[in-house]
């Protein structure tokens, strides 16, 4: 094992410890109530050390090493090292996001910074790193009016800063995204802001590293997998199965899943959205026709009001 990659996030460092420690788990065959009871810890903390809740200190890293077996100095040291950055997190992270911003979300942040590859669904609006700034405001303006005006700034700041850090960075990750047709009929922030929208849309899905599609209305299997709600897959490495992380955000909650065995239905199902979605060019057609319509629309009203 080599050492930890320069530039690497506390939350990464974190992911990567978490699954050496399962995976080596795996192999002595210890379940994790095995290994609670041998070090006479609780089984919630070793259950949240694999979850990648909480980072793990030196002491109790050597200690879950020697109890699977794990001796090699290289892999001893890269860990450790690695352990070391996960604990940092809270030094790191922006004061701001910390009180304003969810721990899951936080960590999204910060693997969306190495990510390799990133998966999304969403079929009720846009992703908000796709987001325009009108559009960001009319959708946090709407969604959190029970937010502090503080709340809401700092969430509007997140929604511009993840745009550069996915989309407008030249070496960002490769991003595979399927909007439901939905999201570019409903009029949101009214014509002005939605056509804005719409146009940038359609110039993002022309960028080298993101490919855009659109799961057409008449498509049934966009209403049958569409009740698994928005998700967004985040590869770390070519390594889908042991590298990946899964987010999830509800209306008054959100997710971080680790888990190979809860990550892979949603895998799945993205390639099966993936595959019976309207092909990239088809896509931005939509996209741009749906945005002549509504400029039509509004150029129409505003002569019958004259």
């Amino acid at each position: 094992m080599t050492s930890s990659p320069a530039g690497d996030t506390p939350a990464v460092a974190r992911q990567r410890v978490r699954g050496a420690l399962r995976r080596a788990r795996r192999r002595t065959d210890f379940t994790q109530t095995d290994v609670a009871t041998r070090l006479g810890w609780s089984l919630s903390k070793v259950q949240r050390i694999e979850l990648g809740e909480v980072g793990v200190s030196e002491t109790d890293l050597r200690a879950l090493l020697e109890l699977y077996g794990v001796t090699a100095s290289d892999v001893v040291a890269t860990l450790t090292e690695d352990a070391r950055l996960a604990r940092r997190e809270r030094w790191v992270t922006h004061p701001e996001h910390r009180k304003h911003l969810t721990p899951g979300f936080r960590r999204l942040l910060q693997f969306e910074e190495v990510a390799t590859q990133i998966r999304s669904y969403q079929p009720l609006y846009l992703p908000g790193f796709l987001q325009t700034a009108a559009m960001a405001k009319y959708i946090i303006d709407q969604a959190g009016r029970d937010l502090t005006a503080d709340e809401r700034r700092v969430r509007f700041d997140v929604r511009m800063s993840r745009r550069k850090a996915i989309i407008e960075r030249t070496d960002g990750p490769t991003h595979y995204l399927v909007i439901d047709e939905s999201v570019i009929l409903r009029n949101f922030g009214g014509s002005d802001v939605m056509i804005e929208q719409l146009e940038d849309l359609a110039e993002v899905a022309t960028r080298r590293h993101v490919f855009l599609r659109l799961m057409p209305l008449w498509e049934s299997t966009g209403a049958i997998l569409g009740a698994m709600g928005n998700f967004m897959l985040v590869n770390l490495s070519d390594d889908d199965a042991d590298d990946s992380v899964m987010y999830r955000e509800r209306v008054s909650t959100d997710y971080l899943d680790h888990e190979p065995d809860k990550i892979i239905p949603y895998r799945n199902a993205f390639e099966r959205l993936w595959e019976h979605s309207l092909p990239e060019a088809a896509a931005r057609d939509r996209i741009g026709a749906r945005a002549s319509e509504l400029r039509i629309e509004k150029y129409r009203t505003r002569a019958m009001n004259q």
